[in-house]
């Protein structure tokens, strides 16, 4: 019997072959359009949904680039595919300028649009390094991709303050076994993998016969060996309570649009102050967190909010709560989104100033020059935040010592402790109001428990609408209140790992390392003699 029938791989169906090759001819036709396809489908892998299947848009992406010539032509289906990528995963940005419509309703959609076609660069790079070179082999022409695009997500973290949100790993989030990766090269490593295992099933896009089923197989073997790792990695991983600590977390549930109306601050304020003085549910509360910017009151300027704040704090402990503080006295004013530590005396015994702000949330970028245009920030006031000088680890009477994560600080990989003072745990207060009923909550919990398995330390979210979570040193959320739900949380803190992992030691080194040994990978591939693989 014939190896092949009509051109055909043996036992592949010729009406099968030939949708398929009209439905390929048909993105080579409208290549941007399916380019964008392509991004906003590899989208939906990210949490929520966690569909990773939906990586396959990068072996569409693949397709593409091996298709069409030119680096102007790769541009621009990298800023498509970066476009509609960036759409979909950061549509709830819109949902902020909401919270005041009358100000700043008008200017939801194009600012998103304008923030996506920006970030949508950062891909069109990834395309372009990728179609510098006509790869001989598609398996080679996907490291190269995985490679050029973890580069990419690196650039998009660093520069102009970075914004390291919805790197591609993060796909992985809902796979304890497979999150474990982190421990040793950072998400990123994780952005190489999810690229790879998703741009490999481009050779089936491609003449070959059976070989060009050899890397849709190699892209099922790294997940099922990276899966494999993971799984001895938590065999026995139980970790143990720290004694005589047990934290309440307070989800007041505000929505932002109502969370600064002066005549209701007092309500919210009681309101956090009931939730605080509930009876325990277990063991006795001995600290209790309040989320981001929870008092709505100037803590250091306000003895009657402290005397009110002292009478919930549990004897012999502390309470924690996000606020602003401020130096009116200096001209003009300052302001700085902070963490405090008050005591049963209504004493704050230790302050934390946020060091990354959110541009156009908390400042505005270029004020001089964008100040003039009529734009402003989407936090009240007609001044912007200052930066607080850094990572700190704060050490209180009965507590280990923690790093403190205001907001999105929780976002940056390799950047939740202060190296030179290793905390026992980490603390993340945020107010993801902004963002709705969305994915942006989801999203955003999902990155704070990747810092916890980069660090081997766990890490404690106290969140106004939710989700306000514990996460042991493993990334596993030990309990949780929902998003949009009113209560608190009554939790055991866990203990740290007894030694950091190998990304809190090394750093880049194991990413390196990878991305060395893929690089050692695609020159083999090119020179073999054999243009399949």
């Amino acid at each position: 019997m014939p190896d092949r029938v009509d051109g055909l791989p043996s036992g592949e169906d010729p009406r099968d072959a030939g949708r398929t090759g009209r439905w390929l001819a048909a993105a080579d036709r409208h290549a941007r359009t399916s380019a964008f396809g392509a991004g906003a489908l590899v989208a939906l892998a990210l949490p929520p949904l966690n569909l990773w299947p939906c990586l396959l848009g990068f072996a569409l992406l693949l397709h593409l680039l091996r298709r069409q010539v030119g680096p102007w032509r790769a541009l621009q289906l990298g800023w498509c595919f970066g476009f509609g990528h960036f759409l979909l995963g950061l549509y709830w940005i819109a949902i902020a300028f909401f919270t005041d419509a009358e100000r700043f309703g008008l200017l939801a959609v194009p600012a998103v649009l304008l923030l996506c076609a920006g970030f949508a660069l950062y891909p069109a790079l990834a395309a372009l390094l990728t179609a510098l070179r006509r790869w001989r082999s598609p398996s080679a022409a996907a490291l190269a991709l995985a490679t050029a695009w973890t580069l990419a997500e690196l650039l998009r973290g660093s520069l102009f303050g970075g914004f390291p949100w919805n790197l591609i790993g993060y796909a992985f989030a809902g796979s304890d076994a497979l999150a474990q990766l982190a421990a040793l090269t950072g998400i990123w490593g994780l952005s190489f993998v999810a690229v790879l295992v998703g741009a490999l099933p481009a050779a089936l896009l491609e003449p070959g016969g059976g070989a060009r089923r050899r890397p849709a197989a190699a892209a099922a073997l790294i997940l099922a060996l990276l899966w494999l790792g993971g799984a001895v990695r938590l065999v026995g991983a139980s970790p143990q309570p720290v004694e005589g600590v047990t934290l309440r977390l307070v989800q007041g549930n505000i929505s932002q649009h109502h969370k600064w109306q002066p005549e209701l601050r007092a309500r919210w304020f009681q309101r956090h102050l009931e939730l605080s003085a509930e009876p325990a549910r277990g063991a006795p509360v001995t600290h209790v967190i309040w989320p981001e910017s929870a008092t709505p009151y100037a803590l250091e300027q306000e003895p009657e909010a402290r005397r009110l704040v002292a009478a919930v704090v549990p004897p012999g402990g502390l309470l924690l709560t996000g606020g602003e503080r401020f130096d009116l006295a200096s001209d003009p004013p300052r302001a700085w989104n902070s963490l405090f530590a008050l005591d049963s005396s209504g004493r704050i015994v230790a302050r934390y100033d946020k060091r990354d702000l959110v541009p156009f949330g908390e400042f505005l970028p270029f004020r001089d020059v964008l100040g003039r245009v009529g734009l402003k920030k989407l936090t009240g006031g007609s001044f912007d935040f200052q930066p607080g000088p850094g990572r700190r680890t704060i050490t209180l009477p009965g507590l280990p010592p923690f790093s403190p994560l205001i907001c999105y600080e929780a976002i940056f990989p390799g950047a939740a402790v202060d190296p030179n003072a290793r905390p026992d745990w980490l603390l993340n207060v945020t107010n993801d109001a902004w963002f709705g009923r969305s994915s942006g909550p989801y999203q955003h919990l999902a990155m704070a428990r990747f810092r916890a398995i980069e660090e081997g330390l766990p890490l404690v979210r106290s969140a106004n609408t939710g989700i306000s979570a514990v996460v042991d040193p493993w990334g596993r959320v030990e309990a949780s209140l929902p998003l949009g739900e009113t209560g608190v949380l009554d939790v055991a803190l866990p203990a740290a790992l007894p030694a950091p992992p190998p990304f809190a030691r090394l750093g880049l080194w194991p990413l390196i390392g990878l991305l060395g040994g893929g690089a050692i990978v695609l020159v083999w591939l090119e020179i073999s003699p054999r243009r399949a693989r």
